[in-house]
């Protein structure tokens, strides 16, 4: 299992958000800065310093945590790929800002004026998309180790364990509220699913994106494909570091599992049954070839 195709092609809003993850968590630690970061009772309701809302929703205040967080980041960018980036800029600010929400609100019933009881990072945006990672990423590979059995999704499950229990308790917090968040996006509450920003926002924000730092370019040359069927005006492309595929007609038809699978994900029956037909049944490889096809 993989996020699609390497890098942060179709995913401007996640490299950025990664970038400045990075940059404010080194900033943070040059300045001598990153043991204190953080949320607690006092710095909140106390001192009233409303910046730590912004600065810990971005900085983290170790490497451990810096690695596993970007990795994960980097990993969730197969949901912009899926929803586009405008929808995916909408899931990043309603995980942030009701997340926060949560974790104020918990500050405020424990009232402990001495710790830090809220851990630094983009908890929020992370584990809120453990949600959608749960319900609408297949597994494809099933696998046992000293008779213990896991799947291709138990990776990231892992790196996110790690993560949630890095600073025990400071961390648990948020990442509780960050699910809490996700269940309400998925609930489609308030029918945030529906909700983008208008089109002279999100063209000003394209223009804020950060350079591609090598990414592939989202024109690609017709000749780095083959094999395009194509449905309701839409292509179906494969990258050549996919398995050549047989011509239809030799492909044993999708089983409905499968193709049941990639429509809970929201895809288009027919372009799933194609899309597995051109992956061999592979139900990951049609999985990327539909999110490619969509964010196009």
């Amino acid at each position: 299992m993989n996020g699609g195709p390497s890098g942060f092609h179709n995913a401007p809003v996640t490299r950025t958000f990664v970038i400045a993850c990075g940059l404010l968590t080194i900033f943070a630690g040059i300045q001598g800065r990153a043991s204190s970061l953080g949320l607690s009772y006092q710095d909140i309701y106390q001192k009233l310093h409303l910046w730590r809302l912004i600065i810990s929703a971005f900085a983290f205040s170790s490497t451990p945590e810096l690695m596993f967080g970007l990795y994960l980041l980097y990993y969730f960018r197969v949901f912009e790929r899926q929803i586009g980036s405008n929808k995916y800029s909408v899931f990043i600010l309603f995980s942030l800002l009701t997340a926060t929400l949560f974790e104020v609100l918990a500050l405020a019933l424990l009232k402990d004026p001495t710790s830090k009881l809220v851990a630094s990072g983009p908890y929020s945006l992370i584990f809120s998309s453990f949600v959608p990672f749960y319900f609408d990423i297949p597994v494809s590979t099933r696998f046992r180790i000293f008779g213990f059995r896991f799947s291709d999704k138990s990776f990231i499950y892992l790196a996110g364990l790690q993560l949630l229990l890095s600073s025990w308790k400071r961390s648990l917090l948020p990442g509780i509220c960050g699910i809490l968040a996700g269940s309400i996006y998925r609930l489609n509450m308030f029918h945030i699913r529906r909700a983008k920003f208008p089109d002279f926002i999100a063209s000003f924000l394209s223009r804020l994106s950060w350079p591609s730092l090598g990414a592939p370019s989202s024109t690609t040359p017709s000749g780095n494909f083959i094999g395009r069927p194509s449905y309701a005006g839409h292509q179906l492309e494969v990258p050549r570091n996919y398995p050549a595929s047989a011509p239809f007609a030799s492909v044993a038809e999708p089983p409905e599992d499968s193709i049941s699978t990639l429509v809970s994900m929201g895809f288009d029956r027919n372009m799933a049954r194609q899309a597995l037909m051109q992956a061999r049944n592979d139900i990951n490889a049609a999985t990327n070839i539909l999110l490619e096809t969509q964010s196009r």
